[in-house]
């Protein structure tokens, strides 16, 4: 029978503290309804001048790009097809990603503004990169003893002398 009551009492103390809970879930729903309205408030009040601001930053930015391009002599699709930019779609972001444009192609799509995916820019790759490459390779095979100790010192030699001439 004792235990019973306390049961209940455990019950009751929850219930309570659930009607609590939900009173201050409110309280904080009111107060962030209201923070809500000062806030949109504010923006229409200042709209116009909200408007003006983003505008000025979006003419100046063109500006600047729009400079740069005719100090390096090149236009638009010139900048677009260098080779920084083969292959890679071109997203312009604009406050943090709020505002995007995204230019260029899907994987599976034709070419944009007229880059010609069989033009391919091939890059040397540096040789120390190789040699570094190479060598965790071998190191690798040597760890799961797939090559010996004999083979991984006279792989690492070829190596060596490859780069030396």
């Amino acid at each position: 029978m004792l235990f019973k009551q306390k049961k209940e009492g455990e019950s009751l103390f929850k219930g309570v503290m659930l009607a609590y809970m939900v009173l201050v879930l409110h309280v904080v729903l009111l107060v962030g309804v209201a923070l809500l309205i000062i806030f949109f408030r504010g923006i229409i009040n200042y709209m116009l001048w909200i408007f003006l601001g983003v505008s000025a930053i979006i003419i100046i930015s063109v500006y600047l790009v729009y400079r740069r391009m005719k100090k390096e002599g090149k236009n638009l699709k010139e900048t677009l097809n260098s080779p920084i930019f083969g292959g890679r779609p071109v997203e312009v972001s604009i406050l943090g990603g709020l505002a995007s444009v995204r230019m260029g192609r899907p994987s599976n799509s034709l070419p944009a503004l007229g880059n010609d995916p069989s033009k391919q820019v091939l890059q040397l790759e540096d040789a120390n990169s190789i040699r570094i490459r190479e060598l965790t390779e071998i190191a690798r095979l040597l760890e799961k003893n797939l090559i010996t100790q004999d083979e991984y010192n006279r792989i690492k030699r070829q190596i060596f002398k490859a780069s030396e001439t």
